[in-house]
């Protein structure tokens, strides 16, 4: 059996964002860039010189439509702590305080503890006309899973299966197919959250994913997971707040 990958120091909470009804999608990605991104990166500046606590990154994922032209998700936040933070009374955005949560529905965050068990390189470009970041970043194809759970799940034995069968399956085929990073997230309370966890891969382009599904072998993972509820989603370009 491989070794289990370490865990990231802290907590990595998720925010997970969609449009609110009647919003465009080029609505919500300008406010959250140009709006929202800003004010979030400045807040822990300001945080960290009052000597309280603060999120030390700060990265966001743009999620393509599925398939079929949906969007389950428009993208998700990330922001690294170093533990956990509170699940908030009121959702984020309720009301809103900036143009971005008018664009978003309310949000509230998903605290998980990170794996990261291929460190590919991402490099991180800051701007030169303008303040350092945001800042974006593509030339890569990842995709995202939001692994949901069986009802009843022991959420013990899943996420050891997890971390040390599917993990070395996963981190093989990768390395077989010209894959550089991938990260595993598993909710630190996942009975009390609508995903176990979330799988990043990331690819030089979009044949390295096909491949990868080519490849790919059956492991146990399907024991725990609900397929159907599961979600997969494809991206190829990240906004970088705090890197």
């Amino acid at each position: 059996m491989s070794e289990r990958p370490a865990a990231t120091d802290g907590a990595k909470m998720m925010y997970l964002i969609a449009r609110r009804a009647g919003v465009t999608r080029e609505e919500l990605v300008a406010n959250w860039f140009a709006n929202h991104m800003p004010a979030v990166i400045q807040g822990q500046k300001d945080q960290a010189l009052r000597g309280r606590r603060f999120a030390r990154r700060y990265i966001a994922t743009l999620f393509d439509a599925a398939a079929d032209g949906t969007w389950p998700w428009d993208g998700v936040a990330q922001l690294w702590w170093d533990k956990a933070l509170p699940r908030p009374d009121v959702p984020h955005g309720e009301p809103p305080t900036d143009t971005f949560q008018e664009k978003a529905a309310p949000y509230v965050p998903w605290a998980t503890r990170e794996y990261v068990v291929m460190d590919g390189e991402l490099p991180v470009t800051p701007n030169t006309l303008n303040a350092p970041f945001p800042a974006t970043r593509s030339g890569f194809f990842k995709v995202t899973f939001l692994v949901k759970a069986t009802a009843g799940t022991d959420y013990d034995a899943f996420l050891a299966h997890w971390l040390d069968v599917h993990v070395p399956n996963v981190r093989n085929t990768m390395e077989a197919v010209g894959g550089f990073r991938y990260v595993v997230s598993h909710s630190i309370e996942p009975g009390n959250e609508p995903f176990a966890g979330m799988a990043e891969l990331y690819f030089p382009d979009a044949s390295g994913w096909d491949a990868y599904k080519d490849h790919i072998t059956a492991d146990g993972m399907e024991t725990w997971v609900d397929g159907p509820g599961m979600v997969v989603l494809r991206s190829g370009t990240e906004m970088v707040g705090i890197p």
